[in-house]
């Protein structure tokens, strides 16, 4: 089989997670146009507290939590302002996020953060264009968040980049020919990555078998011993928190014995824990893994230790995820884009985001033509059962020729 060229790079520092540290203010009302209430600039949190990934969102939310503990003032003009965080649930939902955005607009923030989920982004980012507020989306990784909308920005890689590593790493590592894809039907990211890792896989020669559960599946296993018995290689299955834990601990239950390959999503504690003691195989591309940054890492683990409420969002732990990471830069992305606007208004720092460029623990930060970010590596992490910990793999680019 012709595989597509993957070339391991050198390792590029992420952090990713979010929710739970020391609570985040709420807001108030709406003191201005511009954001600053006082000497207060105020940054909207678009996250998913509730809802299926709602571990997710929590994680993410913990990396800004942390981020504005250790600076939570901005220099604008010469003058010192706090630094206010503003919650909005979206609740993983499309149907819900509209209104969390609207939440945020009332509230009058200078820019918004986030969300974990690519869906609530998308569902999300019209009321975001149409109050003229800037949105910086954490790891929301489908094109359609920032196509078409002049308002939306995000900090990392996209799912065609994703799917086109794990398409890459399948058959470097396994020598895969077959693969087993399954998502949740009508859910845009499962569906959007599925698409492409079928697009890549087959262009390498590689045959593709695809399935799509119901929204509020539980059981697995007729597709897991679907998987089985068409002989495939590798299964791909780029589903939210809840369905992989599901997913993971079935597997386990049938001997299913095939290597799953995961996208961002299935890089949460919960997953790994799914995973702990059995004979799973499991590999998942992700914006960061524990060891990047020395620093970061510290500093992130003392604050979950010394924080009951970090502890519970983290999972009951203090293994640092991706999105925590990712959560953390985003943050500081925030800010330079303040400093660099010279104020709270909201006009001003949209227009100032496009030239923002900061290094982050997750690695080089800057923003294309259609700001999205410019980013050509991804972590590939296994599960390690024996200890339920992430273990480093590889560092992978897409493909460099076929």
């Amino acid at each position: 089989m012709k595989k597509i060229v993957a070339l391991a790079m050198a390792v590029i520092v992420t952090s990713l997670t979010a929710c739970g540290a020391a609570p985040a203010a709420q807001g108030g009302d709406a003191a201005s146009s511009t954001g600053a209430a006082g000497d207060t600039i105020r940054i909207g949190v678009f996250e998913p507290s509730t809802g299926d990934s709602a571990s997710g969102g929590k994680k993410e939310i913990l990396g800004m939590q942390y981020a504005n503990s250790e600076t939570p003032t901005v220099e604008v003009g010469g003058k010192t302002y706090n630094v206010e965080l503003v919650m909005a649930d979206n609740g993983s939902s499309a149907d819900k996020a509209p209104s969390a955005a609207s939440e945020l607009v009332g509230k009058d923030v200078s820019l918004v953060l986030g969300s974990y989920g690519s869906g609530v982004s998308m569902a999300g980012g019209p009321k975001f264009e149409e109050a003229g507020l800037a949105a910086i989306g954490v790891t929301c990784t489908n094109p359609n968040v920032t196509a078409g909308n002049d308002y939306y920005f995000r900090i990392c890689f996209l799912d065609n980049f994703q799917a086109d590593v794990l398409a890459n790493f399948a058959m470097d590592k396994f020598s895969a020919k077959k693969a087993y894809c399954l998502g949740e039907n009508g859910n845009e990211y499962d569906q959007g990555l599925v698409v492409f890792f079928k697009q890549v896989f087959e262009a390498a020669g590689g045959e593709v078998i695809t399935d799509s559960f119901p929204t509020n599946n539980s059981d697995f296993t007729s597709y897991l011993n679907k998987a089985k018995s068409e002989g495939a290689d590798v299964i791909f299955t780029p589903v939210s928190i809840a369905y992989a834990k599901q997913i993971m601990e079935q597997a386990a239950s049938l001997d299913i014995g095939i290597p799953f390959l995961g996208s961002d999503t299935l890089d949460d504690n919960m997953v790994l824990e799914a995973t702990k003691d059995t004979n799973l195989q499991l590999y998942v591309s992700t914006f960061y893994q524990e060891g990047g940054s020395e620093v970061f890492d510290k500093g992130i683990k003392d604050y979950i230790n010394s924080n009951s409420d970090a502890m519970t969002a983290n999972g009951g732990n203090d293994t640092i995820s991706a999105v925590t990471a990712m959560g953390y830069d985003a943050y500081y992305v925030a800010l330079e884009a303040i400093k660099a606007a010279g104020s709270g208004d909201k006009g001003a720092i949209k227009a100032a985001i496009p030239g923002v460029k900061y290094d982050g623990v997750s690695g080089s930060i800057a923003f294309d033509s259609i700001g999205d970010a410019v980013r050509d590596t991804a972590y590939i992490k296994t599960a390690d059962t024996a200890t339920g910990t992430w273990a480093f793999e590889k560092v992978q680019t897409g493909s460099a020729s076929n």
